[in-house]
């Protein structure tokens, strides 16, 4: 196999190189307007992302208020419950040594009977 030949001419030759210079002109020309481009992209970009940052801010903001309010709330609630099982327990400690006092003042009574009048009510 042989390789076909070409034949330049004095005009081609002198053509080439101003063709070279004119598609790397062209390149860094396309080049530039694709990174010009690029950048007003990631301006934007940044811009929306900011933008959206700020939103998500207000709201954690606000989710984090309504949070507060709701453990306020709930400790409240969580306090008069804890005071209202300490007064309870506090009732049933006195019903309970009230019912112990008497027991042994029955027991007394029914000493006293069965001593003076010989009767036994057990």
């Amino acid at each position: 196999m042989s390789k076909p030949r070409t034949t330049k001419t004095k005009g081609e030759s002198a053509i080439l190189p101003q063709i070279e210079q004119l598609l790397s002109e062209q390149t860094s020309v396309i080049l530039q307007a694709v990174d010009e481009k690029l950048s007003v992209q990631d301006q934007q970009t940044e811009g929306r992302f900011a933008a959206q940052n700020l939103a998500l801010d207000k709201r954690f903001s606000a989710i984090e208020k309504r949070i507060d309010r709701l453990e306020e709330r709930f400790m409240s609630r969580l306090d008069q419950l804890i005071t209202t099982l300490d007064k309870f327990l506090k009732r049933l400690t006195d019903i309970e040594e009230e019912f112990v006092f008497m027991k042994e003042d029955l027991k007394r009574v029914k000493a006293v009977l069965r001593e003076k009048l010989g009767v036994s009510l057990d």
